[in-house]
């Protein structure tokens, strides 16, 4: 049974490996584009078809830009996979330390102290995008935020990630914590592929914590058809970001955007992205 688990985890890693090698190798577009990217200088954007891997737009795509909030997908990665090994149990109360606590907003307003589930403090990362929970979760599974930044990092190279460095768990400002749109683009087909049962969470718009409704950053949610998930970002070196997954018919993509002047410009601009692509995306393979 151990050696079929391993098994089962190198058969993982192999292809999100995979992945990330396509992405590399068809970095290529149509001469012929229909959508204007943005004029923004710290615009970046990749398009992807998530059944092959194809690429089917890029625009600046591997050249570095600040992830911003984007960041909480790798946290998240890396609780995902803690709990799938079980080193995480589903049922752990997470403690809040002062220095989780101070984190500025965005946050869900934790004190010193206290605790948070696991279920709580994932839906936190994914609608709230909750800098105080972020903080938290890196300090239960790196001791610290600079270990767990260590533990980003090295994770992001073994997903074939290689020009993104993470310096914190949240995306706060760090002139060191540096992406592109093609690192993004694989972290988001990996949470996809790596943790179906989890993936739910980045389709939440909202959810109760202390008796009140905390909702989303995110307004493609609910709005244009076949968009469920992932994450918006946003510190003033980065411009708006924003990564999403969309599906319909069978056909999904994989999409980011970064460096968009304003949430509304971003927005509108990755609706154009999915409209123009997601049906040029391939048929998924019958089962």
């Amino acid at each position: 049974m151990a050696f079929s688990r391993i098994a089962s985890h190198v058969a993982r890693g192999l292809t999100l490996v995979l992945v990330a090698a396509f992405l590399s190798a068809c970095s290529t577009q149509s001469a012929l584009e229909s959508v204007a990217p943005l004029s923004s200088d710290k615009y970046a954007a990749i398009v992807v078809d998530a059944n092959t891997g194809k690429v089917l737009f890029d625009r600046n795509s591997r050249e570095l830009r600040y992830p911003a909030s984007l960041t909480k997908m790798m946290t998240l990665y890396m609780l995902f996979e803690a709990l799938e090994t079980g080193r995480v149990d589903p049922t752990a109360q997470l403690p809040v330390t002062a220095f989780a606590a101070s984190k500025p907003p965005s946050r869900l307003g934790l004190r010193p102290g206290q605790h948070i589930d696991v279920q709580t403090a994932i839906l936190a990362l994914c609608v709230r995008s909750a800098n105080d929970v972020a903080t938290v979760v890196a300090e239960y599974l790196g001791d610290s935020e600079a270990r767990f930044a260590e533990m980003m990092t090295a994770k992001a190279r073994q997903l074939g990630m290689n020009s993104t460095t993470f310096r914190n768990a949240s995306g706060l400002p760090d002139a060191d914590q540096r992406t592109s749109a093609r690192d993004m683009a694989v972290l988001s087909t990996a949470l996809r592929k790596r943790f179906p049962q989890h993936y739910h969470y980045f389709s939440n718009r909202e959810f109760s914590y202390a008796g009140k409704i905390i909702r989303g950053h995110n307004d493609l949610l609910g709005r244009v058809d076949g968009v469920d998930g992932l994450k918006t970002g946003y510190i003033r070196a980065s411009g708006f970001n924003l990564a999403t997954s969309a599906g319909r018919g069978g056909r999904r993509i994989v999409a980011v955007v970064m460096g968009g002047e304003t949430a509304r410009a971003r927005n509108a601009h990755m609706e154009e992205l999915i409209e123009m692509y997601l049906p040029k995306a391939s048929l998924a393979a019958a089962n």
